[in-house]
């Protein structure tokens, strides 16, 4: 019996994890770089991907209440996403870090962030400071929120803050003109008419870190760890770089 080519080979792979659907959950503040590398993973394994984003601390509640998914990307800390046993505890593998920053209307000044102290005046000098809403569980909104207790002016400042539900109707309140700054992921500064003045001083603003995990429950484990290992690739590094996202080591 004649063997097959190499390229029939390949080909009965591919037709075959066609098959297979990928599911993925993750915050908001991976998502453009994930959607950027799902076509080639998709082309490379012939495996299809359905991704869906939310916030940090949505996604971590969808994990422990046992939601249906295969790779779940998290941000710590994730005692509760571990305790859950809904995820392989050593499959963890972490993707890359994002930090806060901040973003302008296109043609406005930019304020300087080279220091808290700078940060600090220009978040005082604002007129409005737009950024994603804590209470719907987005990570940025807690982030810049820790960040105002850091800086003693949380309580000052708090008549011009508006909040926006999610990252990024908070920099479209900034593209319009409805808020003079914005913050959030530098990761969801994608709304035309920004510009990206820079990220928050490491000082008071710690970046955020996203982990994923091969699903407890995942319906093709080989497909699914297949999928964590292309988003900790060289191809994904490039996609989180473009991204504004600092790789993994």
């Amino acid at each position: 019996m004649r063997s097959l080519s190499l390229a029939a080979a390949i080909a009965l792979v591919v037709s075959a994890n066609a098959q297979t659907e990928v599911t993925l959950i993750a915050p908001g503040g991976i998502r453009a770089a994930v959607e950027q590398l799902i076509p080639g993973f998709e082309h490379k394994t012939g495996y299809k991907v359905k991704a869906t984003f939310g916030s940090g601390l949505g996604t971590k509640q969808q994990v422990t209440r046992g939601e249906a998914f295969d790779v779940p990307i998290v941000q710590p800390p994730y005692p509760e996403v571990l305790a859950s046993g809904n995820v392989v505890a050593d499959s963890a593998k972490p993707q890359a870090s994002v930090s806060v920053g901040i973003a302008v209307r296109k043609g406005a000044s930019k304020p300087d962030l080279s220091t808290p102290d700078a940060v600090k005046r220009a978040l005082l000098a604002a007129k409005s400071v737009s950024y994603p809403n804590s209470a719907g569980g987005a990570a940025a909104g807690v982030s810049f929120e820790a960040t105002l207790k850091k800086l003693g002016i949380a309580g000052e400042i708090e008549p011009r803050l508006k909040r926006a539900p999610g990252g990024a109707n908070a920099m479209k309140m900034v593209a319009s003109g409805e808020a003079e700054i914005g913050l959030t992921f530098l990761s969801e500064m994608e709304e035309p008419g920004l510009e990206i003045v820079g990220p928050l001083p490491k000082e008071i603003s710690t970046p955020t870190t996203l982990v994923g995990f091969v699903s407890a429950h995942a319906k093709d484990p080989a497909a699914a760890k297949a999928l964590l290992d292309y988003l900790s690739s060289p191809e994904a590094a490039a996609a989180y770089k473009a991204q504004h996202m600092q790789p993994a080591r």
